[in-house]
């Protein structure tokens, strides 16, 4: 395995078993989740079926997408399509959820790891995946016949 996979592998793994911790928030009793809510200054976590229902089903959904990215990098020569289109959502989703969080006025350090942090994510990935694409054409182009 060339060493630009192993890097994309890596940035997989850490970037989807940090995805996956939010199965944690699935199951937190809502007073964690109170805890949490104004730990970051956000006052007392709102009350009401909506407002766990959410927190709870968009949790469920990055726990999902971080078992995807960890599907992806066992195997990213099959998967590349599959990683692209992660490269390419996930950078869109940054910057959607950048202005969200400048609109809703989000914590400064939630605003830049979110928005940003999400979009450099997915440029990552790309540059990547680009990488493991060159040394993969190399291998193919060296392969005996």
């Amino acid at each position: 395995m060339a060493t630009s996979e192993r890097v994309l592998v890596a940035v997989l793994r850490v970037f989807g078993g940090l995805s996956l911790l939010a199965t944690v928030a699935v199951f937190m009793p809502l007073a964690w989740m109170d805890a949490c809510h104004a730990w970051l200054g956000l006052g007392p976590l709102p009350q009401g079926q909506i407002v766990e229902y959410l927190a709870r089903s968009t949790s469920a959904l990055y726990a999902m997408m971080g078992g995807l990215v960890w599907l992806a990098a066992g195997d990213p020569r099959r998967y590349e399509r599959v990683i692209a289109y992660l490269a390419a959502v996930v950078a869109a989703f940054g910057a959607v959820m950048g202005v969200v969080d400048l609109r809703l006025g989000m914590p400064l350090l939630w605003t830049l790891g979110e928005g940003p942090g999400t979009v450099l994510m997915g440029l990552v990935l790309r540059i990547l995946l680009a990488r493991a694409r060159a040394s993969w054409r190399r291998e193919d182009a060296a392969a005996p016949r």
